[in-house]
């Protein structure tokens, strides 16, 4: 299955995402490395027309780069985004 993301660590403790129709930057704190994803119901609220249904293919994939680079995952309706 082709992935939908593309993920790629930025400096100042950001990972930019680019999708179909744009990119945005999560938080991924190194100390111990971790990404925050907002939960579904957050996402739902903020995200632009063409990411809004995408959260669980993000989620999906985001899952196994954590896995991939030994990194935590963690899901919170508090978790922002920031759109770019």
């Amino acid at each position: 299955m082709a992935s939908v993301f593309q993920f790629q660590p930025a400096w100042k403790e950001r990972l930019v995402v680019t999708g179909p129709g744009g990119a945005f930057e999560l938080d991924l704190p190194m100390g111990v490395l971790s990404a925050n994803l907002p939960s579904a119901a957050a996402w739902a609220e903020t995200a632009p027309d063409w990411a809004r249904a995408l959260w669980p293919a993000l989620h999906a994939e985001l899952t196994q780069w954590c896995l991939d680079h030994h990194a935590d995952l963690y899901v919170s309706h508090s978790h922002g985004v920031r759109w770019l």
